[in-house]
């Protein structure tokens, strides 16, 4: 049996949202999961038609997809997690949302997917744990400054090989590893917060 679907109130509401997470995931809450106003205004931003598909890269426990597809029932978000433990629990959320049908979680690396298929994109710099040390989520994975270069490039191409329309949000992400076909929309949350169309 499926746990009943969460109140509204918890995608209006980070600390609420919080609530339902296990204490290690609450403590990783201010630093790897997107805060909910942050993601209202990357979700108005990607879902500017019907029927878009937006894939999450680095989706975690899922709360950017979660909360965005509750914004837009009209549109499909996409997640993809390495760690699978945090799909597990992206996974398990899903079943605690009031429509599911619009959410999709995968477990793997981004760099075996295809994205041709995906209208927009949304990226909370996913790669930086390479390059610190504090603040990691576990010790489940490799670390190095060569494998974020590896990341950042394959990104970069992914990017450069989407077709003009394609819309991308970065969030903590840096403008000089982006390719120069995407500009610049909007930028908000002190900068942090940057939105874009490829030419």
């Amino acid at each position: 049996m499926n746990p009943p679907p969460l109140s509204t109130a918890y995608y209006s509401d980070d600390e609420l949202y919080d609530s339902q997470l296990s204490p290690r995931m609450k403590k990783l809450s201010p630093i790897h999961w997107s805060p909910l106003e942050v993601i209202k205004a990357a979700a108005a931003f990607l879902s500017d038609k019907p029927g878009s598909k937006i894939i999450d890269i680095g989706s975690g426990i899922g709360k950017f997809c979660i909360v965005a597809a509750q914004q837009y029932p009209d549109c499909d978000f996409y997640g993809i997690e390495q760690r699978r433990d945090l799909h597990e629990i992206a996974l398990m959320s899903r079943k605690n949302t009031p429509s599911e049908l619009n959410l999709h979680f995968m477990h793997g690396n981004f760099t075996e997917l295809d994205f041709s298929g995906y209208d927009g994109l949304y990226f909370f710099n996913s790669f930086a744990e390479n390059l610190y040390n504090f603040g990691r989520i576990d010790n489940s994975i490799q670390y190095s400054a060569g494998l974020y270069n590896y990341y950042a490039n394959y990104f970069y191409k992914i990017l450069d090989n989407k077709t003009s329309g394609t819309r991308l949000v970065t969030y903590h992400g840096s403008d000089s590893e982006l390719p120069k076909s995407y500009q610049l929309i909007q930028v908000s949350f002190n900068n942090y917060l940057k939105m874009y169309i490829k030419e």
